[in-house]
């Protein structure tokens, strides 16, 4: 079949890839003229037969709008929007009615595969109408990893991009447990070789996992990390996970503390720990350090 593909960079460049490796026809757009196969969003429907799937690839939130409002525009009754980007749920509710409003379908999709996807396939987790993601499977199917596993529709339009929420709050929550771990193993002086004892962990436990492949592969290149600053930024969705646990009254300690163990890295020096240093000075006498 044939795809419009709009924003080209790490994941969607990879995606046309592996989309045309699939045997399908790809047009892709994006603001860079390097990577871009047409020079306007007019110029990739012209190019496109009805009815027509655009995959819209571009950061969440302003940039994904101001997308999907030209594509309104642009494409005809019939045509199918697909938002492969990491918005929101709530956005994409939104979206789907204004494009209801002019007869064009709606479908979201959480990708999850990074820079590995172009030869491993993506993890796709889609919602919308059954009619609608019917007319974009072909799509799909190219983009999955090979197997029985590694694609899903998830429910109503919104349900893609929840799903892919959960997926990334509960990421962050495996990726700071093995990174409290590491650190305490690299604490102890009887621990010799903690990337060895990372390794070891790869066969016959209940912990392997794609990502302690992926520490093993960063402790090969950094046996103990010292190339790297103690800081780490957050995209957005695991503040997404916790918000949405509170707004249904669901307990998430685990997501919810990674989530504020990101907060405190981007700290050189802690506010709150200076307030308990001064109570604990006031109530015990015990020694406070001033700054250097």
């Amino acid at each position: 079949m044939e795809l419009g593909l709009v924003g080209l960079g790490k994941m969607g460049g990879n995606m046309r890839e592996r989309i045309r490796r699939a045997g399908h026809t790809v047009v892709g757009y994006d603001r860079n003229p390097d990577l871009a196969d047409v020079n306007s969003l007019q110029e990739l429907v012209d190019k496109l037969k009805g009815p027509r799937v655009v995959w819209v690839m571009v950061p969440a939130g302003a940039a994904t709008q101001s997308t999907i409002d030209e594509l309104a525009e642009l494409l005809s009754p019939g045509d199918i929007v697909v938002d492969g980007g990491n918005s929101r749920w709530t956005d994409d509710e939104k979206h789907a009615e204004e494009l209801k409003a002019k007869g064009i379908g709606f479908v979201d999709c959480g990708v999850s595969g990074g820079v590995w996807g172009l030869e491993n396939g993506y993890a796709l987790m889609y919602g919308g109408d059954k009619d609608d993601v019917a007319k974009v499977q072909p799509i799909f199917d190219a983009l999955k990893p090979e197997g029985e596993f590694g694609s899903v529709h998830a429910g109503k339009v919104g349900a893609g991009h929840f799903a892919k929420m959960v997926h990334n709050g509960i990421e962050y929550a495996m990726m700071q447990a093995f990174a409290e771990g590491w650190e305490l193993l690299e604490k102890v002086d009887s621990v010799t070789d903690v990337r060895e004892v990372f390794r070891s962990w790869q066969e016959g436990t209940v912990i392997r996992s794609w990502l302690l492949d992926l520490a093993v592969n960063a402790l090969d290149d950094d046996e103990h990390l010292e190339k790297l600053r103690g800081y780490a930024q957050d995209s957005g969705e695991g503040r997404w996970t916790v918000e949405a646990a509170i707004d249904n009254a669901v307990p998430l300690p685990a997501i919810t503390a990674s989530l504020f163990a990101r907060f405190a890295s981007r700290q050189d020096d802690s506010p709150q720990m200076k307030m308990i240093a001064a109570l604990r000075n006031q109530f015990g006498g015990h020694a406070v350090e001033s700054k250097k």
